[in-house]
């Protein structure tokens, strides 16, 4: 998804090249048409699919539906869902255009909606993980003082305003042309860029104020959170203690997902950038592509991490499972098992409010 080599106006950055309009380098060529990205990428990208679809789906029903209190923390993870669906559906068309050997036939107005709708996805994504990290340090470290500040309508405004500012920042995108014919290539979509500045000053900004910034955020938020779970309380009782233990796990394990799903392809990107703008080469596309396939896995890792994977989830399925099991036995064991059922979706919902 980004220019693997670029010919700017009277200026060539790369050495050996194929003969064509554009010039772009025979390793280039050989990367795009190699079994990397012909065969393995494309598997991979259907196995993203195959597991992020149901999950997502899934989790965006239960939040929307069955979840009637919607804490702030229930509202970002449905808006975090329904970004990783959307990217998700759109996943075909990458897994199309990568088994044809990174030969686009599906139009330059299409090759321009998937790339701004992944830096969308990976942005709005970012952002609303990063606002997530916030609430959730709120909760744990002013779990009184906050209730007036983390409020369902100020979620909502914070996701609408995390959608506002994705688009704004890749909006560019559909008006530059993305589609390039390439000689021993075909049309590439995004793999070739001819506007090298414009794309090295849009990029550099985007990383920068949409990556970067938020990381730093994150980063003080969850290891601020992390220093008051293993210090705050500690003569608590040992389920008290158990319990901070875990959420001292997810959130490390959320932490680690934001930087090594989003971290490798921002700083490519960046580091592509400034080179492309100091007219140095573009060699390093190739990575920015395996990074950008390794990155997707976020899709499916959001929803296991952020619901899938909490305790209260776990203790609802179990409790589902067991409802149906007794359902033809007698009514009493009807009524106690969706009573219990009810309470573990409140608890669920208050304890990704408080962790």
């Amino acid at each position: 998804m980004i220019d693997l080599c670029v010919k700017s106006v009277n200026i060539v950055t790369c050495n050996e090249t194929t003969q064509g309009k554009y010039n772009i380098t025979n390793d280039a060529v050989l990367f795009l048409g190699s079994p990397l990205v012909t065969r393995v990428m494309p598997s991979f990208y259907i196995i993203i699919i195959l597991i992020s679809l149901p999950l997502n789906a899934l989790a965006l029903v239960n939040f929307t539906c069955r979840i009637r209190e919607k804490k702030p923390a229930v509202i970002y993870m449905s808006h975090l869902a329904c970004v990783d669906l959307l990217f998700t559906l759109l996943l075909p068309l990458k897994i199309h255009y990568q088994m044809n050997a990174s030969d686009w036939v599906f139009g330059e107005a299409a090759c321009r909606v998937l790339s701004a709708a992944y830096y969308c996805y990976m942005y709005c994504s970012i952002l609303l993980m990063m606002s997530m990290s916030v609430d959730k340090l709120l909760a744990v470290a002013f779990p009184i003082t906050s209730l007036t500040w983390r409020s369902k309508r100020k979620a909502t405004c914070v996701c609408v305003l995390v959608w506002l500012l994705a688009l704004a920042g890749t909006v560019p995108l559909l008006f530059i042309t993305q589609t390039f014919n390439i000689k021993d290539v075909g049309v590439t979509c995004h793999d070739v860029l001819y506007q090298t500045q414009l794309y090295a000053y849009l990029f550099s900004i985007l990383s920068c104020l949409y990556f970067f910034l938020p990381l730093v955020v994150t980063l003080v938020s969850y290891s601020t959170m992390i220093h008051v779970l293993t210090t705050k309380n500690n003569h608590l009782k040992t389920s008290s203690s158990d319990k901070r233990r875990r959420a001292v796990i997810m959130t490390v394990a959320v932490l680690m997902e934001f930087v090594m799903c989003f971290a490798p392809t921002n700083g490519i990107l960046l580091y592509h950038c400034v080179r492309l703008a100091t007219r140095g080469s573009g060699e390093e596309g190739k990575y920015y592509l395996i990074a950008v396939c390794l990155g997707s896995t976020s899709v499916f890792l959001d929803p296991l991490l952020y619901y899938y994977g909490s305790s209260q989830y776990r203790k609802q399925f179990r409790s589902l499972i067991w409802w149906r099991k007794t359902i033809s036995i007698t009514t009493p064991s009807i009524t106690n098992s969706q009573t219990k059922s009810s309470n573990l979706t409140c608890e669920y919902t208050q304890a990704h409010v408080q962790v």
